[in-house]
């Protein structure tokens, strides 16, 4: 079993999309880049990605500057190339011409061999009444977990 390290989680898109498919990605960073997503300061919230010329671009994950890094920061913003196969590119570039697909990131962490990696999702956007009976199914299941627990307690 593969060790990883969850360095940061996108906990609003199960919430705000249907996940239909999940890719493993590298990332190209930069110098103190990766110092700085050692230490938890990435933000996946806001984050999307596109297909351009042939590439995969990170667009709005926010990577804040390594404090001792002076003069290697680079932008936290930045566009960021993303390393996948040419047959999971072509894939991706199926699923994005479909109408209300787009591919968000859920989960970035570093592996067993120390290497950077993002979770990269294909998702449909959810309207606001799937995002309510979601949330219906959920609060059904936690209801029926408690009223099993309560049985269990009193045998």
């Amino acid at each position: 079993m593969a060790k990883i390290k969850v360095v940061a989680n996108n906990k609003k898109a199960r919430h705000e999309y249907f996940i239909e498919e999940t890719y493993e990605a590298g990332i190209s960073l930069k110098g103190t880049e990766v110092k700085s997503i050692r230490l938890g300061m990435v933000n996946l919230k806001d984050g999307y990605a596109e297909v351009k010329n042939g590439e995969v671009i990170l667009h709005n994950v926010h990577i804040s500057p390594y404090e001792k890094g002076n003069i290697f920061n680079v932008d936290s913003t930045r566009p960021r190339k993303l390393l996948l196969h040419k047959r999971e590119i072509r894939k991706l570039i199926g699923y994005i011409n479909q109408k209300g697909m787009t591919l968000i990131p859920l989960q970035l962490y570093i592996n067993d061999r120390g290497l950077v990696k993002l979770q990269l999702a294909v998702a449909k956007g959810k309207k606001l009444h799937d995002k309510r009976d979601t949330i219906a199914k959920k609060d059904a299941q936690r209801r029926i977990q408690k009223e099993l627990r309560q049985r269990q307690k009193s045998y």
